[in-house]
């Protein structure tokens, strides 16, 4: 396995003078992933935790839905200059059940902000991809345990500690409790790997759960919670217009600039009730 830091060296200037010292960074390395030996895409992210990644993004991408789905996975092919595998290429085989939507699998399909897909089509794609589609009446999470999860998320962010260059994405119960954090160099690897972990523990769909990221929330964090069943999504930084669009077309609850005790409530705020 790849590592997920590397020291390199650094000019550190300060007004009391300059010092050359390492430092240490967050590793960006490309992963590529496979569907039965075919290639689908490559992302750029900080190796560990691949496996999940991978189970990830096709359950965003509306490829599985559940666990099984998956026979295999397995790193091939992938060889640096001396021969050593890499490990940045990863195979999966499928179930033989399996479709593969038509266009899956790029994540400028209807992923990114720079695609040239319209906004009412991206939501289109969302609302007819989706397997799991939201509850209407639940689950309820107070003011407290929201406003408790990004500390406790933070909390959970080694690798951040250590580069300050991670994003980090972590999934709770609607009572605060902490199920799993995942960290990357990119906000959406972050949720897919999380995403991962619960299909991979066969805790998809999400419905009785909320998702907060530690960036900002944008349409592509939104559509994988939609995809994943995830009602809830909490961020402490801005939403994006597409990503408030599409929490209301959705039925998720989107909530932005969740610090300290205050936050902005875009969508669904009839799930999130006062007091302790």
């Amino acid at each position: 396995m790849g590592r997920v830091t590397a020291r390199r060296p650094v000019l550190r200037i300060t007004p009391e003078g300059q010092i050359r010292r390492p430092d240490t960074l967050a590793v960006e390395e490309p992963l590529e992933i496979r569907l039965d030996g075919r290639p689908l895409t490559v992302t750029m992210r900080t190796p560990g935790h691949d496996v999940e990644l991978a189970h990830g993004f096709l359950l965003a991408e509306g490829i599985i839905g559940h666990r099984d789905d998956v026979l295999a996975v397995r790193y091939c092919n992938g060889v640096d200059d001396s021969g050593a595998n890499t490990y940045n290429v990863l195979d999966v085989a499928l179930a033989d059940d399996v479709v593969v939507p038509d266009g899956a699998g790029a994540r400028n399909f209807v992923t990114s902000s720079a695609c040239g897909v319209c906004g009412k089509e991206s939501l289109d794609q969302v609302r007819t991809r989706t397997r799991f589609p939201l509850p209407a009446d639940g689950p309820a999470v107070t003011v407290d345990a929201l406003t408790s999860m990004p500390d406790a998320l933070r909390e959970r962010q080694k690798i951040f500690d250590t580069t300050g260059g991670l994003h980090a994405a972590g999934l709770f119960t609607p009572d605060g409790v902490l199920l799993a954090v995942r960290e990357d160099v990119g906000r959406h690897n972050a949720v897919d790997k999380v995403l991962g972990w619960a299909l991979t523990e066969r805790r998809v769909p999400l419905g009785d759960t909320v998702l907060i990221v530690s960036g900002r929330a944008s349409f592509e964090l939104a559509q994988k919670a939609v995809m994943a069943g995830v009602p809830m999504l909490g961020a402490v930084s801005a939403p994006s217009s597409l990503a408030v669009d599409l929490a209301a077309d959705a039925g998720l609850t989107l909530v932005g600039f969740l610090r300290g005790g205050t936050m902005n409530v875009y969508t669904g705020a009839d799930r999130i009730k006062s007091g302790g």
